[in-house]
C-alpha cells in the first residue's frame, strides 16, 4: 500500500460516547442484564443510539452511569431513586468544575517583572 492509498484510523473506539457496545456485551460489562439497561433507559437516566436494525448500542459514558446506578441498585436504592442520584451527582460535578474554572480566571494576577530602568544617552 502506498500513503496515499492508507487510510487514518478512526478514532470512535478512542470516544467516551461512541455507541460501541450492543445491549447484550453492555450488560455484560457491568454485571447485570439487559432488563436493568432498559429500565435505567425507561428511567430516561441514558438514551442508547440504535442501529440501522434497532438494537440499542451503548457508549463507555453509558456504561459508566449505568454501573454507578447498578451500585447504588446493588445497596438497596429504589432504582428511580439511584437515577436521580446519579443525575444529582453528575450536576454537582459539573457545577464544581464550573467553579473551579472561575476560580481560576478570577485568581490575582501576578504583578509584571519591575522594567529595566531607562538607558542614559548621552
Amino acid at each position: 500500500m502506498t500513503p496515499e492509498n492508507t487510510r487514518k484510523p478512526t478514532h470512535s473506539l478512542d470516544d467516551d460516547d461512541y455507541p460501541a457496545y450492543t445491549m447484550g456485551r453492555a450488560a455484560e460489562m457491568i454485571g447485570t442484564t439487559p432488563a436493568f439497561l432498559r429500565a435505567i433507559g425507561e428511567a430516561r437516566l441514558i438514551t442508547p443510539l440504535r442501529s440501522e436494525g434497532g438494537h440499542r448500542r451503548y457508549s463507555r459514558y453509558q456504561l459508566r452511569i449505568a454501573a454507578r446506578v447498578r451500585e447504588l441498585v446493588d445497596q438497596g436504592t429504589a432504582i428511580d431513586a439511584a437515577c436521580r442520584i446519579v443525575i444529582l451527582e453528575d450536576q454537582l460535578a459539573e457545577a464544581q468544575r464550573l467553579n473551579e474554572a472561575q476560580r481560576l480566571n478570577q485568581q490575582p494576577r501576578q504583578p509584571a517583572a519591575d522594567p529595566p530602568p531607562p538607558v542614559e544617552t548621552p
